[in-house]
């Protein structure tokens, strides 16, 4: 099979054999995965900070 079959046929399947969402349920999809984004890297935020912070404490005290 060529590039050009596979990429045809690639578009085709994505054409008449997959089912889409509709519009309205994108949108609310994307919301979903906007809102767990920021609250995930708002958690990652403030474990790095808690560490950096238990990292400062400890070498202080070595010092």
């Amino acid at each position: 099979m060529t590039i050009v079959g596979y990429i045809k046929e690639s578009f085709g399947e994505l054409k008449h054999n997959v089912t889409w969402p509709s519009w309205a349920e994108g949108q609310r999809l994307m919301v979903v995965v906007a809102v767990f984004s920021i609250l995930f890297s708002l958690a990652i935020w403030g474990v790095d900070l808690a560490f950096g912070e238990l990292i400062s404490l400890y070498y202080s005290r070595l010092s």
